[in-house]
């Protein structure tokens, strides 16, 4: 199965490959399902491919979550970015780094 990118990409856009969206995805539905995210939207930059979860479409991002893959040397190209624009966790491994708003998800359940 090809894991490009799931349209045609802009070649100087950053974007998220099938298998990236699908462990993104995975997150949000879980979220939604407990009423917590009710909207998302997406940019592909020069630079990044962002990822925001809103609890409504009117306010500020929740979450971000972003590949850089500049930074895929150093830090990791994959981040997920707080409101307050704390960086909460960074790596190299997308569904590593997702694991960070499990924590997020149990507080919401709770």
């Amino acid at each position: 199965m090809d894991a490009g990118p799931p349209f045609h990409a802009h070649p100087d856009r950053v974007v998220f490959d099938r298998t990236e969206l699908s462990l993104i995805l995975s997150v949000y539905g879980r979220f939604v399902a407990a009423g917590e995210w009710r909207d998302y939207a997406m940019s592909f930059l020069r630079d990044a491919a962002v990822f925001s979860v809103f609890r409504r479409a009117t306010e500020h991002p929740l979450y971000r979550i972003e590949k850089r893959p500049r930074l895929r040397t150093a830090q990791g190209a994959y981040s997920v970015i707080a409101m307050d624009g704390r960086i909460l966790k960074r790596g190299h491994d997308l569904a590593q780094v997702l694991r960070v708003l499990d924590k997020a998800l149990i507080r919401a359940i709770d």
